[in-house]
């Protein structure tokens, strides 16, 4: 059985594990998971994650949620060398360092677009600054190497490269984090299907995310 993809391409974590699947080659069946209505609640999905949250995969009857839980599962059981995730347990500390991160990054675009979409407010003036400290300290990261946790691609790189290009429009840098947007390009060429895989989701998310801060 292929498989199971519960997503929306408008989640970046969801675009995060359809990166890695692209990179791994896997045969998948998607199955869309509507947040604009309000599907993630349905019983049948709540079956699946009762967190109510995607993206999540069903391989052979193994389920599993969390964007970096699925990543690292995917690449360890399915990758025919371990760059993406390394076997080296001191470069794999530094991966699993930057996927914690990773974590309080989404937490602080999940509370602006949560604010912008659902209650159509201008989000709290902490989150912006909170916003200016990320894009500072990925800059940060990025120093001194070519990707977020070492001077290879890694599974890092997916889960931060479907948030920043959305915190750009919410945060203009102005060229002030010259590594990020070098990364951010390498990335790009990088990574197996790029485009077909981020592309019509970010510019849906930063679409209506700008429409809602018009109306603001």
């Amino acid at each position: 059985m292929p498989l199971i993809f519960y997503y929306m391409d408008v989640s970046p974590p969801a675009r995060s594990v359809d990166l890695v699947i692209h990179e791994l080659g896997l045969t998948v069946q998607y199955k869309i998971v509507d947040l604009f209505k309000d599907e993630q609640l349905d019983p049948d999905y709540l079956k699946v994650n009762p967190l109510h949250t995607i993206p999540a995969i069903d391989d052979n009857g193994f389920v599993l949620w969390g964007s970096q839980a699925i990543n690292t599962y995917l690449v360890s059981k399915y990758g025919k060398e371990d760059s993406l995730y390394p076997k080296n347990l001191q470069k794999r500390a530094i991966v699993d360092q930057r996927l914690h991160y990773s974590n309080d990054i989404f937490y602080v675009l999940k509370e602006t677009a949560r604010t912008l979409l659902r209650a159509g407010k201008i989000p709290l003036l902490e989150l912006f600054p909170k916003i200016k400290e990320i894009q500072e300290n990925v800059e940060k990261l990025l120093t001194g190497q070519r990707f977020i946790a070492g001077d290879t691609l890694t599974v890092a790189d997916h889960s931060y490269v479907t948030y920043m290009d959305v915190f750009e429009v919410l945060s203009p840098t102005e060229d002030k984090f010259p590594l990020t947007k070098q990364w951010f390009a390498r990335c790009k060429e990088t990574m197996k299907d790029f485009e077909k895989v981020n592309k019509n989701g970010a510019d849906l998310l930063i679409s209506k995310l700008m429409e809602s801060l018009s109306q603001g």
